[in-house]
């Protein structure tokens, strides 16, 4: 799951399969990660794992409205296609595969960090997703008694 204003993945899950689990344990760790996504907005395909009734529950008890692109256009859904092309040509880097799936998930994760906290991104002014959100976030001062 990507943050649209800062470019932040705020959640992912990594498997062998493309199930509702799989989409429903990214969006849960979003919402772990922002501690609320009452008002969010997740655009998506098609896909069987969008469209299920399981992930359509877990949004609504989120509060989280589904949007999905038109059928069969990628364009409707630009940003994820450029982060899934981004992430798998700098993982990947030249090999073909990992040796194994534990070694693909260190991979991913290790990428995953780097990408929030290091990767500088054009839509945020050259900084990473992390330091766009942070010069973004409203001061709070304690209260004066």
């Amino acid at each position: 799951m990507i943050d649209c204003f800062s470019r932040r993945l705020v959640g992912w899950s990594i498997a062998d399969h493309m199930r509702t689990d799989l989409v429903a344990d990214a969006l849960l760790a979003a919402a772990a990660t922002r501690g609320d996504l009452a008002g969010a907005i997740f655009h998506g395909d098609h896909g069987a794992q969008y469209t299920s009734r399981a992930y359509a529950a877990l949004c609504q008890q989120l509060g989280v409205t589904r949007s999905m692109g038109a059928v069969g256009s990628s364009a409707d859904n630009a940003l994820a296609e450029s982060f899934n092309a981004t992430l798998k040509r700098e993982t990947l880097a030249g090999a073909a595969s990992w040796s194994t799936p534990a070694e693909a998930r260190r991979a991913v994760f290790a990428w995953a960090t780097r990408y929030n906290t290091r990767r500088r991104h054009s839509a945020c002014g050259q900084t990473s997703p992390n330091d766009y959100e942070a010069r973004r976030a409203p001061a709070t001062l304690p209260t004066a008694a």
